[in-house]
């Protein structure tokens, strides 16, 4: 079946975009993602109108995979779509347009979970990027996610951390919404916390035991700082913009860097791969590079287009399931909180 030319389409709407991928044999052909800027006002995503917006995208979005691809429909595959988890009105649009398109081609549909895609991103043919050998440890870091798992197969994972309140992300966007940033926060906060002191200002790491996360309580301890220190100086967030952010970023690696070091520990296993948005951020991908000099890790970041929300990861998961001729049935339904 492998040396076939194989044609997998990736449909990926768990949140707030809406993303298309044609994946040939493990190498992408095309991967669009159309953006919701809408949500940028409200600083934060609402549920309602990205649900709204992907029923607008998905159509031209498809269009646009297959004409970049260069194929038509016809010569499809199978239909790979995130089933879960995620927003539970983004993801019928998704499950609903891959199940009638997958119905009308008479073609394999092929259900995906939102979390294996960012871990199965690093199986993509990619020049230049080496993939993991099993088994690894994948730490998913994302806008709704924070978890570290145990990868000792494509399909045989184990989640052995995770947050119990907050994602990463979530702690970005908060810490930049106190600060007045944008949304999302985290890029931005990256940006200035390189022109910054990381050790300017000390804020306490939540005590979670085993290999699980919690930032809800560093959030807390934030807005209480900055409400403090805004009291006695109106002008402190503006003076020390850059070393706040130094400070905050300096805080959420340690904590990242703290459980993956002891996920090493208790595992024995010294191949890190990273996945999802905030794998983006300069800080985290240094501190895994001197982990490498430090502690002899063996560290796999994908291409950057690869570790956001894209429909190339669901299509790889897609293509791996269609080789070992894993497909859904057509009553599949959407599942908001789908685990690994």
């Amino acid at each position: 079946m492998a040396s076939e030319n194989i044609y997998i389409l990736g449909i990926e709407s768990s949140c707030d975009d809406t993303a298309a991928s044609i994946i040939n044999n493990g190498k992408v052909l095309s991967n669009v993602v159309a953006n919701q800027k809408i949500h940028e006002e409200y600083g934060g995503v609402v549920p309602e109108l990205a649900s709204r917006a992907h029923q607008q995208n998905i159509v031209p979005v498809v269009h646009e995979a297959l004409k970049k691809a260069g194929i038509s429909k016809d010569q499809l595959h199978a239909i790979a779509f995130t089933r879960g988890p995620g927003l539970m009105g983004s993801l019928l649009v998704g499950t609903s347009f891959a199940k009638s398109l997958a119905f009308g081609l008479d073609i394999p549909l092929i259900e995906v979970n939102h979390m294996q895609g960012h871990i199965l991103a690093h199986f993509i043919e990619e020049d230049g990027f080496n993939k993991p050998p099993f088994p690894f440890l994948a730490m998913t870091i994302s806008g709704g996610h924070t978890q570290i798992v145990k990868v000792s197969g494509y399909f045989d994972m184990e989640v052995i951390g995770e947050t119990i309140d907050d994602a990463v992300g979530e702690a970005y966007d908060k810490s930049g919404k106190i600060l007045g940033l944008g949304y999302p926060a985290g890029p931005e906060i990256d940006k200035r916390a390189q022109l910054g002191n990381p050790k300017a200002f000390s804020f306490t790491k939540p005590k979670v035991g085993g290999l699980n996360f919690s930032f809800s309580g560093l959030k807390t301890a934030i807005m209480y700082f900055i409400q403090r220190e805004t009291k006695n100086n109106p002008n402190f967030i503006a003076e020390n913009l850059n070393d706040i952010c130094a400070s905050i970023q300096y805080t959420i690696i340690g904590i990242l860097m703290d459980k993956l070091k002891l996920a090493v520990k208790e595992t024995g296993i010294k191949h890190i791969a990273i996945g999802g948005g905030v794998s983006a951020n300069s800080g985290i991908r240094k501190a895994l590079k001197m982990g490498e000099q430090k502690f002899g890790w063996t560290t796999y970041i994908p291409k950057f287009e690869f570790t956001t929300d894209n429909a190339a990861m669901i299509a790889i998961v897609g293509y791996l399931k269609y080789l070992e001729g894993t497909f859904s049935e057509s009553d599949v339904t959407a599942s908001a909180r789908l685990k690994i």
